[in-house]
């Protein structure tokens, strides 16, 4: 049974099982197709769909995502990011010290809208906080609070003010802190930095460390915070990564089939791994037993009081239908897998079930 209580705050009071298996999303979730719709007649100009009718579609929008999350189980819950474009340009457009000069194309038919840094950044005003505390108000659940990290914003950005990009991280780690701050002052206690850029670059993991260490500082030890690192080599960034100050990491290993999984045994895994178990790369959904097996594989690395289950990452490409789908089951497995722990039918060193005869 848990016995961390850092994880242990957002188990609910009518939780089934002795062992608690933590459920959520990474952040991302499929928008209503008429919430894309809401946005195309407020930007456009001949329509009289204004701010406030805009705002409104979002609000419910979000209202609905959060809804959706309790409704498939999930014990942290987000907004699905509703109020999001894309995960640098949304926090770009809102610090001092960023400029947009159109879209740069990034693979395929794809373009990004890819801002510049083009003097000191400097923290406005808060980005998240109405965010956070509308969820809060629309959840019966804890909501967890996804920003986008220091070194990404750099890294996925044009440094035209900074002598390097470890200079520019750690000045956008400083702003962090600061929002974090203030979620934190609004009651948030479960905060997530996504930080997708650090295992497709080598030896960066020393300063996204010291940007780590800058957005946590003066934050109470009550307040979890999680760092989530899609995709990449995960070899080149174990087991330094250990020494990041976090509770717990969020990895993207369904997809990879967890060929990757040994990378993190050895040395032994002392955060809380939170695994992602449902492949947001396929559009279909994995059967409750299938992820019951994915949710064992994490078993091998941690013990369930360290273990924390997810999608590899964002679903907001996927149909709705398949994303909550994956969700649901996702939810079911894990509360079987707790109950098998109860009734001691898993053994937790192999994170395989026990023979029958044992």
């Amino acid at each position: 049974m848990s016995t961390n209580v850092n994880r242990d705050q957002f188990r609910p009071e009518d939780h089934p099982n002795d062992h608690f298996i933590l459920t959520g999303v990474v952040g991302s979730y499929p928008k209503p197709k008429w919430l894309n719709r809401a946005k195309e007649l407020y930007q456009d100009p001949d329509h009289s769909f204004d701010e406030d009718d805009y705002q409104e579609a979002k609000d419910d929008a979000a209202r609905l995502i959060t809804n959706e999350h309790e409704r498939a189980g999930l014990d942290v819950v987000v907004d699905g990011e509703m109020r999001r474009n894309e995960m640098v340009e949304f926090f770009a457009h809102r610090i001092e010290g960023y400029e947009f000069n159109g879209p740069v194309k990034v693979w395929g038919h794809n373009y990004f809208d890819k801002p510049s840094v083009v003097s000191e950044v400097e923290y406005d005003e808060s980005w998240l906080v109405d965010e956070y505390e509308f969820t809060a108000e629309a959840a019966d659940r804890p909501v967890k609070v996804p920003i986008t990290g220091p070194y990404t914003l750099a890294n996925w950005s044009f440094n035209e003010a900074y002598d390097d990009d470890d200079e520019l991280t750690l000045a956008l780690a400083d702003l962090v802190n600061e929002e974090v701050e203030k979620l934190v002052d609004a009651g948030a206690r479960y905060i997530q930095i996504d930080e997708p850029a650090l295992a497709t670059t080598p030896d960066d993991h020393a300063i996204v460390g010291k940007a780590l260490e800058h957005i946590v500082a003066d934050i109470p030890e009550e307040v979890r915070i999680g760092l989530h690192v899609c995709y990449g080599d995960y070899s080149r960034i174990y087991p330094e990564i250990l020494d990041y100050p976090v509770d717990e990491f969020d990895l993207e290993l369904a997809n990879g089939d967890y060929d990757q999984l040994d990378v993190f045994k050895d040395p032994a895994f002392t955060a809380d791994l939170a695994l992602g178990v449902t492949d947001v790369h396929v559009a279909e959904v994995e059967s409750v037993e299938q992820i019951e097996e994915n949710i064992k594989k994490g078993l091998e690395v941690v013990p369930p009081e360290q273990l924390v289950v997810s999608p590899d990452c964002g679903v907001k490409l996927l149909p709705r239908d398949v994303a909550y789908g994956k969700m649901a089951n996702m939810v079911e497995a894990a509360r079987n897998v707790e109950a098998d722990l109860d009734e001691g039918n898993i053994d937790i060193e192999r994170g395989a079930p026990t023979p029958a005869d044992d």
